[in-house]
């Protein structure tokens, strides 16, 4: 097997080849812009990782391995629609640089063509790939509509906002692992346990993503640090420095949770001064930590290679790694 390098290259020659260089001009573009704005291309490189590593040459998953980054780039292009986020990736989002309209066409073509990708599977591992494609793709769009609702709800707890994040980040890496793993023809036994490996890594990686946004360096992060912030979302540091807070810090953060200020840079480093104080930032991270162990002790268990298993491991790690 090779390193996660070669996966990833091997991929970005195989989505170079795949770019649509169609007409019209305006609902083509935008995808090719927004697929090439760059990212670790970590979910298509699982993919590819997971049929290697269960038997097949990653040769055979590519198509699965675009489909999922399709996909995912679909949902970044609507999501920042919906934030009315400017940058993505240190680049101007693709409303920014269209407008509103195309952003949401050109969104919708993405996730027809992510569908499209699996007709080239036949028989069972079709049915099996646009099964659980069809399943992620419907919890996907029921975790932003959770997220949407949290920035109005007074009543968000801690459960909530992980099953929102779940469903929002995690599934889609667990299914990645389990395209794979279809793809490979991997016993279905194996299939549960590598999906549930990626959803726990993806639960620590939201995590650790909402945690960059408020003590990440905007320089590399990628994208506007605090925006989470500005937009009130109750994410877990919110949810925990409410719940380790005195009651004066508490009803401050509450009140700067619901008016959208002109000073937004003050409103951050308030926000960002009781996340720390309370201890929520440090609960965070140690929040990241349980999730990771919790996923590497499912992956110890997966009856496959050593040498397979600590590729998967490493992606993992690389995952998690991201302390800018």
């Amino acid at each position: 097997m090779s390193d996660l390098s070669f996966y990833r290259e091997e991929f970005l020659n195989y989505l170079e080849s795949n770019l649509y260089k169609k007409e019209p001009v305006n609902l083509y573009e935008p995808i090719s812009y927004i697929l090439k704005l760059g990212g670790k291309r970590l979910r298509p490189v699982l993919v590819l990782i997971s049929a290697e590593a269960l038997g097949v040459s990653y040769k055979k998953a590519l198509d699965a391995a675009l489909a999922v980054e399709v996909f995912h780039n679909f949902s970044l292009v609507h999501d920042d629609i919906m934030d009315d986020a400017p940058l993505r990736r240190g680049k101007m989002t693709v409303h920014e640089k269209w407008d509103v309209n195309t952003g949401i066409l050109s969104g919708d073509a993405m996730l027809i063509k992510a569908y499209q990708l699996f007709e080239n599977y036949e028989g069972e591992q079709f049915k099996e790939l646009a099964k659980l494609f069809s399943k992620t793709a419907i919890e996907v769009c029921e975790g932003q509509q959770y997220d949407i609702d949290f920035e109005t709800r007074e009543d968000v707890t801690i459960d909530d906002y992980l099953k929102m994040i779940e469903y929002k980040t995690a599934v889609l890496v667990g299914a990645a692992l389990e395209m794979g793993a279809i793809v490979a023809n991997a016993p279905k036994e194996i299939r549960k346990q590598i999906y549930e490996y990626g959803r726990l890594i993806g639960v620590a990686f939201q995590l650790q993503d909402d945690y960059l946004d408020v003590f990440g360096d905007p320089e590399t992060f990628g994208k506007q640090v605090g925006g989470d912030i500005i937009e009130n979302k109750k994410t877990y540091l919110y949810l925990k420095a409410l719940e380790k807070s005195s009651a004066e810090d508490a009803d401050q953060l509450r009140h700067l949770y619901t008016i959208l200020p002109t000073n937004t840079t003050q409103k951050i480093e308030t926000v960002k001064h009781l996340f720390e104080t309370s201890g929520a930032a440090e609960v965070t991270q140690q929040e990241i930590a349980r999730y990771t162990d919790k996923a590497f002790a499912v992956l110890n268990d997966l009856e496959i290679k050593e040498e397979q298993k600590q590729l998967l491991k490493d992606l993992g790690e690389v995952l998690l790694v991201r302390t800018t």
